[in-house]
């Protein structure tokens, strides 16, 4: 079976990013890239007919161009165009469970914006069974690099209580296919019995890092072995998991964070996956687990 890609299109600068963002990754990963735009008005092909009175004209045009200029930045990479007459969450949830992973264009969010993020990208997010990366449009050419100029790294953001391979696997094969380290960050916060009336009890504080540090030690044991040409850094915050893991990827080319897959009827995202989506500069992936 043909192992494929998947960016949602729209034609808006974000989504454009992200089909930039997915042929660099579908490249290093050797996949095939699959363009999907979704327009519930989409007819039957029609035959020997003129472009102004094509209802579909637009559609194709936005797929052609797209098409066109990845093909042009990457001669060997196959890259497909996928019209569909559908919803455009459900098209997108469906290209998700046929693919690697599923690309999405991101809106480049001011705090006073945060939490406005598109309807339909955030419930994708909170129901796709695969990886769902978020790309946002100001991140300059290959969509990796990042501000700083400097190579980053593949910041993963651990909990160190459930599993977390499926998160742990992903960041390690992105690090691997790209040859940049991966960053492991664990936030905490510190438990009320830390804080006494003259300040913080570093007694607590110290004994509350050495367990961290025990337990993401022993969660990257073995994908060290399994990785051993990648790079590993840890980091431990004494603060909110969600702030840590934002504040850790300010440098990174790509954000890692999972969420826990939900068999309710209205699937959500945790607090670190929420804030990552809306508040990291990078792409951020959001990788489902059980």
């Amino acid at each position: 079976m043909e192992r494929v890609l998947t960016v949602g299109l729209d034609g808006s600068p974000e989504s454009l990013a992200a089909a930039r963002w997915a042929a660099d990754e579908a490249e290093r990963r050797n996949l095939t890239l699959r363009l999907l735009h979704a327009w519930p008005l989409l007819v039957p092909e029609p035959t020997h007919i003129p472009a102004e009175v094509d209802q579909n004209y637009w559609a194709k045009r936005l797929m052609h161009n797209a098409q066109a200029e990845l093909q042009a930045r990457h001669p060997g990479l196959t890259v497909v165009g996928n019209l569909v007459a559908d919803d455009a969450q459900n098209a997108l949830l469906q290209g998700a469970s046929e693919s690697e992973m599923l690309v999405l264009g991101s809106r480049g969010l001011t705090p006073v914006e945060s939490y406005f993020l598109g309807d339909i990208s955030m419930s994708v997010v909170a129901r796709a069974e695969r990886p769902v990366v978020l790309v946002r449009a100001d991140r300059r050419d290959e969509g990796h690099t990042p501000e700083s100029g400097a190579r980053g790294d593949v910041v993963v953001a651990l909990k160190l209580h459930g599993p977390c391979d499926d998160v742990l696997e992903f960041a390690f094969t992105t690090a691997a296919a790209r040859g940049v380290p991966v960053r492991a960050v664990h936030g905490r916060s510190l438990p009320i019995h830390a804080y006494a009336p003259w300040g913080v009890d570093h007694t607590v504080t110290q004994e509350e890092r050495q367990d961290a540090q025990n337990g993401l030690s022993q969660a990257l044991r073995p994908w060290r072995e399994k990785f051993p040409g990648v790079v590993v850094a840890e980091t431990i915050r004494l603060t909110s998991p969600a702030r840590a893991v934002v504040a850790a990827a300010a440098s990174a080319e790509l954000l890692v964070v999972g969420r826990r897959r939900h068999h309710a009827l209205a699937p959500r995202l945790g607090p670190v996956a929420q804030a990552a989506a809306h508040h990291a500069r990078c792409p951020v992936a959001v990788v489902p687990h059980d």
